[in-house]
């Protein structure tokens, strides 16, 4: 299939998921740029972007900037996500969550809809603690109880849309509806950033050679963030023939099991990023002499920065591959299916084999997580040029994201391929004089 492109609208029924997801990303991008009433945007925006390095600022590159602009989908799908890790967490402390994980369909529905209630309930928090930030920005005309009231409710309602919007996307659309509206809000802001970048070329401020080698270098991590989200160690599996129905014999098969490089995604850093930023968080909203001295020792491009960040986004990469993926369900399911892996016994040994490998293919993905997660700092190091952003977390989303949903147009148009020649001709059954 030389170019699926055209392919893609000619087909009925990935057309009509295309269009749908493009309409519900629409409705999201033009709720989050309605502003909860009772502000002043001009003194809002002026007050955040002393807030860039903190923990807000963090969260306003996830929202798309609605945060700063404080409309109703300020908190956007965060929330969710938040609920989401949170039960992926407990699940390792309660066997009762753990239980329900395992129990197929019907444990996993009654995860999604505890997930919704804990979503609501963090909106709500989250939206109080956010109106309670907006006072303080001296940005509310009018304070007060009613203004709370409306701030929290107004967020509270977008978030849960926010959700059931994505849901939505996810079941009658192509791609996760969850990590599309992250993708989205990431995207948005590149063009403001290339704009940026244009004027600053246009001024003198970046040369035309610095500006190429930029470009070459970003072009150069594109690709390794691409390659290295898509590496794999593949572990070979081994599944014996057997005798099925009446002594119909199914032959042996050869399969592997794929350890990606990078099982933790995007999460450890979203976790470094999380602690790193306390103390500049803290300092940000406090007066106390400690906390600033904290703030100035972790500020960004500072050798303690880089180490701590650097051990935490290792420590939490081992962390929360440990939680998403378990060796010895993986060993029980193959042995039951009877599969093994070769010259490795059914059972504890091979999950001691698999964790083993498991912890090997791990580093180096945390060290290229950590690598991602300086760029940033380092681009600005040799090119001093901070109109162009474009690394670290936001990267990493959309390039997963990318990949995940171009995946499964493809799924669409092989599948859409293979009915295709089972519709041209029909094969005449030995001895039964009927055509299938």
């Amino acid at each position: 299939m030389a170019n699926p492109i055209p392919s893609l609208w000619r087909i009925p029924e990935l057309k009509e998921k295309i269009l749908f997801t493009l309409l519900a990303l629409l409705i999201y991008r033009i709720g989050a740029h309605i502003t909860v009433p009772g502000l002043d945007v001009g003194i809002l925006r002026q007050q955040f972007g002393a807030l860039q390095e903190t923990f807000l600022g963090i969260y306003d590159m996830f929202v798309g900037g609605g945060l700063s602009r404080a409309t109703i989908f300020a908190l956007g799908i965060m929330p969710y996500i938040s609920a989401s890790i949170m039960f992926q967490l407990l699940a390792a402390v309660f066997p009762t969550i753990e239980k329900l994980q395992k129990e197929g369909e019907e444990g996993r529905k009654k995860i999604t809809q505890w997930t919704r209630y804990a979503t609501v309930g963090l909106s709500a928090i989250q939206a109080y603690g956010y109106s309670v930030f907006l006072v303080s920005t001296g940005a509310v005309r009018f304070p007060g109880i009613g203004f709370t009231l409306t701030t929290v409710l107004a967020l509270t309602a977008g978030a849960v849309f926010i959700m059931w919007l994505g849901e939505q996307i996810t079941e009658r659309g192509i791609g996760n509806g969850m990590s599309l509206m992250i993708f989205f809000g990431i995207v948005e802001s590149f063009p403001a950033a290339v704009a940026r970048t244009w004027e600053a070329l246009m001024a003198g401020e970046i040369g035309p050679v610095a500006l190429a080698a930029l470009l070459a270098v970003l072009l150069g991590v594109t690709a390794g963030v691409v390659a290295m989200t898509m590496a794999a160690r593949k572990i070979p599996i081994q599944i014996p023939r057997k005798v099925v129905g009446r002594g119909r014999i199914q032959e042996g098969q050869k399969s592997f099991i794929p350890l990606r490089v990078n099982s933790a995604g995007v999460m450890p850093i979203i976790f470094a990023q999380a602690f790193i930023v306390v103390p500049g968080t803290a300092a940000a909203f406090s007066n106390s002499t400690i906390l600033r001295t904290l703030a100035d020792l972790f500020q960004p491009q500072s050798t303690v920065y880089y180490i701590t960040y650097t051990i935490l986004i290792v420590f939490f990469s081992y962390f929360y591959t440990a939680i998403i993926f378990n060796p010895v369900d993986l060993a029980e399911n193959l042995k039951k299916q009877g599969g093994f892996i070769p010259g490795v016994k059914p059972g504890a040994r091979t999950a001691e084999y698999i964790d083993r490998v498991l912890t090997r293919v791990t580093l180096p993905g945390a060290i290229y997580l950590a690598l991602i997660a300086l760029l940033p700092f380092w681009i600005f190091d040799i090119f001093r040029i901070q109109t162009f952003f474009f690394g670290g977390t936001g990267l990493l989303i959309v390039v997963g994201v990318a990949l995940d949903t171009v995946q499964q147009a493809q799924q669409h148009l092989l599948l859409r391929h293979y009915d295709g020649f089972m519709k041209k001709g029909r094969v005449k059954m030995r001895g039964r004089g009927r055509y299938i």
